[in-house]
């Protein structure tokens, strides 16, 4: 013992991003996933990245896993973490889910 009381840990809880995104500390570790899988919102990002067609993440990679709206849902929620309403960089101290994309 080191003579500290433990601490007490908070309960994280599940965070509705959107109507298909969502962050529950009990699935992947509390990274957005799109609700109903374990498809992280990062893995599809990173497939628009790639330049692949929304159709191939959903229909093929994801096998209709994912609806076509789930992907424009994903993209805008990344565009909001970065950008306010008029296209400027979000200050740091102000972007709300800056944490959720870094974990």
């Amino acid at each position: 013992m080191n003579g500290r009381k433990p601490e007490a840990k908070l309960a994280a809880q599940r965070i509705e991003l959107g109507k298909y995104i969502v962050a529950d500390p009990e699935i992947c570790h509390g990274k957005p996933t799109f609700k109903g899988t374990r498809i992280m919102v990062f893995q599809v990002l990173n497939d628009v990245a790639a330049g692949r067609s929304w159709d191939f993440i959903c229909n093929t990679r994801w096998r209709g896993r994912i609806p076509l709206a789930a992907v424009a849902e994903a993209v805008q929620l990344a565009k909001n973490a970065w950008l306010d309403g008029k296209g400027r960089l979000v200050d740091e101290t102000s972007a709300p889910f800056r944490t959720l994309a870094a974990a």
